[in-house]
């Protein structure tokens, strides 16, 4: 497990969560002032992965991020708190969402289950008895008589 709580199947396979950028060159394909980034980091909008001597490490989705929060800034004249408090509540329903669809999976595996289980209890039945039919209740009045004589 990485340090951002995902798995890594092969430790050089490099995804979009890989740190492989040095702040110059995040500064540079995120258009922003390595000084700028280094304000993010400060204010946790964007934390990069750090190295053993503590240099900062961007992947690719860390440059998408601070892209994001420069167009939010820019462009819509949202404050650094708000956005700090929308990717907060962006990547809370990201968390939702996945955990929505391991409940989901485990629902369907327990569906699966509790059906193979049903199935099994129908199959044990005996074939020698009758199911008995409830009859409705009426309140009328039967009075059986045994025939004398025969």
């Amino acid at each position: 497990m990485d340090s951002r709580g995902g798995h890594r199947r092969n430790p050089y396979e490099l995804t979009e969560d890989s740190p492989v950028y040095v702040i110059s060159v995040a500064a540079q394909l995120s258009g922003l002032h390595p000084q700028t980034l280094r304000q993010y980091d400060r204010l946790g909008l964007v934390s990069p992965d750090r190295t053993a001597g503590r240099g900062r490490r961007y992947s690719a989705r860390d440059i998408e991020l601070l892209r994001t929060v420069q167009q939010l800034s820019q462009d819509e004249g949202i404050n650094l708190a708000g956005i700090k408090r929308i990717i907060e509540l962006e990547n809370q329903v990201t968390a939702l969402q996945q955990r929505v669809a391991e409940l989901q999976g485990a629902l369907e595996g327990a569906a699966s289950a509790m059906q193979q289980r049903e199935a099994a209890v129908h199959a044990s039945y005996r074939r020698d008895l009758v199911p008995y039919q409830d009859v409705q209740q009426t309140s009328a009045l039967v009075v059986w008589r045994p025939k004398r004589g025969e």
